[in-house]
């Protein structure tokens, strides 16, 4: 009865770390693709061209990525309670003088340097990192709900965004984000981070006084090809997400839609995008991953055309064909890559090289969105965008396929 007793105690206490962590998640990364809602309303407000505006997503995008390898660092060093502390501070900062501002560089300070760090502070790095050790069994779908938390937020902030900017005006939209992270800022503070850090009784990644023991450092992962293997998939895939997601609230206002249900299709795609993660990483810890991986970009080439076809008949059934495929598809390699690099990688050094690899997905992330915006500047249209975009996604759909250890899931 008593091992009864702490075994319900600590699947309890598995599944309040796991809520903890998508919940970061989603309202970190969601306020971020946010953006999306906002790109419209400050190009309209201050004359910005479409690939000026892009450009502040594209530097959010790349400190985000920076920010990871530093997030993972960190971690490794100082433990969760500073990754989250150190990354609500500097969110409630930039997202509460957005509206007090004028100029071009200063949301690229703010909403791009701050805004990108701070996301990463409190986003998937740590989430992996702590979600790995409290979870063994089914660490696949456990990683995948954590990582699907952007999704989620996306699904939360886009259409609550929209309906703000329509009542209160993007300024106050703003300011009104920044009031939830000051409010988490104040709830984490009080939270048992000595316990919360130290992971599950018999998890082989459990911490030895708050600190991971054993497996590879950074130094001795970036020496291996399955590093760089992760790295590029991350980087060629954002290039070709990221390069649609920031763009398709403005392409669908662009084909006929109206701003609201442009938004809101963008939010019905960020609930599939959480269920597609999800669905993943059951999958994920069932069959093997190079194939579950394969059927995702399969997904999001769907998606693509579809988006491509609406310009020459704008029927509602290309619309849902994107919806469906954009949604279940975007993220969804996350899930594959976190559980595959928390098996391989276990030990002192996983929150780093978690980091290092999604600096990979910085890079891409902030290249999509801005080749993207420029393409339509220099065009009047998105089609050079979709090829682009099309490319890299086949891109890292064949990394999977062609690096034996990520295919074998070996070192």
């Amino acid at each position: 009865m008593r091992n009864i007793f702490f075994y319900i105690l600590a699947s309890f206490s598995s599944l309040l770390v796991l809520f903890y962590c998508l919940t970061l998640t989603s309202i970190s990364r969601g306020a971020g693709e946010s953006f999306a809602v906002f790109l419209l309303p400050l190009s309209t407000h201050f004359s910005w061209d479409r690939a000026s505006v892009a450009s502040i997503y594209s530097i959010y995008m790349v400190c985000l990525g920076l920010g990871s390898l530093l997030s993972g660092l960190s971690f490794d060093k100082y433990g969760p309670r500073f990754n989250y502390m150190v990354g609500l501070g500097l969110l409630s900062i930039a997202y509460g003088f957005l509206g007090n501002f004028s100029s071009i560089w200063q949301f690229y300070a703010f909403l791009g340097v701050l805004g990108g760090l701070g996301a990463s502070m409190v986003g998937v790095i740590p989430a992996q990192s702590l979600v790995s050790r409290w979870f063994d069994k089914n660490l696949g779908t456990a990683l995948s709900i954590a990582y699907a938390g952007q999704g989620l937020g996306v699904l939360i902030m886009a259409p609550l965004s929209q309906i703000s900017i329509d009542h209160f005006g993007w300024q106050l939209s703003y300011k009104y984000i920044s009031y939830v992270f000051i409010a988490l800022l104040i709830f984490v503070s009080f939270l048992p981070w000595k316990k919360i850090s130290s992971g599950s009784k018999n998890n082989p990644r459990k911490t030895k006084d708050g600190r991971a023991v054993g497996g590879v450092s950074l130094k001795e992962a970036i020496q291996t090809k399955t590093f760089w293997g992760f790295f590029f998939i991350f980087c060629f895939t954002a290039i070709g997400i990221f390069g649609i997601s920031l763009h398709v609230v403005a392409y669908l206002v662009f084909v006929g839609l109206s701003e609201v249900e442009a938004a809101f299709s963008f939010g019905i795609a960020g609930i599939l995008n959480f269920v597609g993660m999800v669905l993943t990483g059951l999958a994920a810890d069932r069959y093997p991953r190079h194939l579950v991986a394969t059927v995702s970009y399969g997904l999001s080439f769907m998606a693509i055309f579809s988006l491509a076809f609406m310009q020459v008949n704008s029927s509602i059934i290309f619309l849902v064909l994107f919806i469906i495929g954009f949604g279940l598809s975007a993220g969804a390699r996350g899930p594959i890559i976190t559980t595959l690099m928390a098996e391989i990688f276990a030990g002192k050094g996983l929150a780093s090289i978690y980091g290092a690899t999604n600096l990979g997905q910085g890079v891409g992330a902030a290249a999509g969105a801005i080749l993207a915006g420029f393409l339509f500047d220099l065009t009047g249209g998105y089609n050079f965008g979709f090829i682009l975009c099309s490319i890299f996604t086949f891109c890292g759909a064949l990394l999977f396929w062609v690096i034996p250890q990520i295919r074998y899931a070996k070192v």
